[in-house]
């Protein structure tokens, strides 16, 4: 009864960690249950704007206890930094637990990742070159180093080695690399820029630093299943933060143009530890038009005028990378396939501020295929949905400033009506709209 899943329903960068912090005043636990820091969550506060890429976005509550579950990859070094960045800015961690079972971003994976990319060059699938893809596959090989690892000096060596020992080559390789940009008169910035860190990777060194993590992380280490177990068990409402969204999951998003693991519903009872019957509520966060970044198909990207008003008004750029996001009209056939792969029960709309002066407002109803034919339906297979476009239905816009509305009332006719229209056609309500970046910003409807 008490579980409630937030996650994105598009692909990615739609506010879920603004929607989580409101969420997070009705519950005792906020989870982050998958990612890594190649996710960036920011929250506006009193003014005041936080970025947290591995932390949960309910650490502003003080009183609530912030977990970084088993299915989260993290980097150490930034998680470290996280916290530091916090504390000075008068934000206490120690309500937050991290579990002893989530795998760890090596050094080695951030360089492996960095030269995968530039490797692939114009092929690159646009990943943050955080670690992440190579730290999931070190998991699945079995390779791979946990957090519990950094207390024990013994077995992380071990672990060290092991997982080293395959990478040899690829990492020669980076160093010849890097030895021939230096001769063509790079300079150490510029190869880092272009194939990462040193690949120099020392053992010892390498030891010495995460045994030092270890030592500032082990107060915050716990076994995080169980204490899910206990707040579940107590019918306390226990909210599971999802990184990236459903568009960029491994198994069911725009492939190989995905993260490297699950950010849908049903990854949260494996990314914490708790069982199917633990969730009672999936939310769905989505903007009021659509962005991605990276590469990968997208329908009904703009690349005009408007498009550019998007990016300024919504100002859209990566919370982790800075990186310009790709905008568009609101994917409804992307939308609904997300609702129902998620099972979602409600939908939170952001950004619907960004869309006053832009209309006529236009969203996706239906794609159409190269060879002509009308799809319905998001496309299983890749080559249809690289080619697709889309087709649209227009609707009234609006130019009154929203950003002071704080009921469903005050929002002009227009953007109400565009509202009833997104909830009719994915079958699900819209129960929370944003309409500017502060957390009081906030539309609540149906409460």
């Amino acid at each position: 009864m008490p579980g409630v899943v937030i996650v994105g329903a598009q692909w990615g960068d739609e506010g879920k960690g603004k929607v989580t912090d409101l969420l997070a005043e009705d519950a005792t636990m906020i989870v982050r249950f998958q990612g890594g820091n190649n996710a960036g969550h920011t929250i506006v506060r009193d003014g005041r704007e936080y970025k947290f890429h591995l932390i949960p976005s309910g650490i502003l509550h003080q009183d609530k206890t912030c977990v970084i579950g088993n299915g989260v990859v993290v980097d150490p070094r930034v998680l470290l930094g996280e916290i530091d960045d916090l504390k000075r800015a008068g934000v206490g961690v120690a309500n937050l637990r991290i579990s002893a079972n989530a795998h760890l971003i090596m050094p080695y994976h951030v360089l492996l990742d960095t030269a995968g990319e530039t490797k692939l060059g114009k092929n690159s699938i646009g990943t943050t070159r955080r670690g992440i893809g190579p730290a999931y596959a070190d998991k699945a090989l079995r390779l791979g180093i946990r957090v519990q690892d950094l207390l024990d000096e013994k077995i992380l060596r071990t672990k060290i080695r092991a997982a080293l020992e395959p990478k040899q080559q690829a990492l020669r390789e980076l160093g010849v690399q890097r030895r021939k940009l230096r001769r063509e008169g790079n300079d150490e910035a510029r190869a880092a820029a272009a194939l990462g860190p040193d690949p120099r990777l020392d053992v010892h060194s390498m030891v010495e630093e995460h045994v030092n993590f270890g030592h500032r992380l082990e107060p915050h280490i716990a076994d995080t299943a169980r204490l899910c177990w206990d707040e579940l068990d107590a019918g306390h409402r226990v909210i599971f933060e999802g990184a990236q969204a459903t568009l960029l999951d491994l198994d069911h998003g725009t492939y190989p143009f995905v993260t490297s693991s699950n950010p849908i519903a049903g990854a949260a009872t494996v990314g914490a530890g708790v069982g199917p019957t633990d969730i009672s509520e999936v939310w769905g966060i989505a903007k009021a038009y659509t962005t991605r970044v990276g590469a990968g198909p997208f329908p009904t990207e703009l690349e005009d005028e408007i498009g550019e008003r998007m990016v300024e008004a919504g100002h859209e750029f990566g919370t982790t990378t800075g990186r310009r996001r790709r905008v568009g009209w609101l994917d409804l056939v992307g939308l609904r396939y997300a609702v129902r792969l998620n099972r979602m029960d409600a939908l939170a709309i952001t950004k619907l501020d960004v869309l006053r002066g832009l209309g006529p407002l236009r969203v996706a109803v239906r794609y159409r295929s190269r060879e002509g034919a009308e799809l319905d339906s998001f496309p299983y297979h890749q080559s249809i949905l690289h080619s697709a476009t889309a087709e649209y239905e227009e609707l009234p816009g609006f130019d009154e400033d929203v950003g002071d509305a704080r009921t469903e009332a005050e929002l002009p006719a227009a953007a109400r009506d565009y509202l009833a229209y997104i909830a009719e056609f994915v079958g699900v309500p819209v129960r929370l709209v944003g309409v500017g970046p502060d957390r009081e910003q906030t539309i609540r409807i149906g409460d």
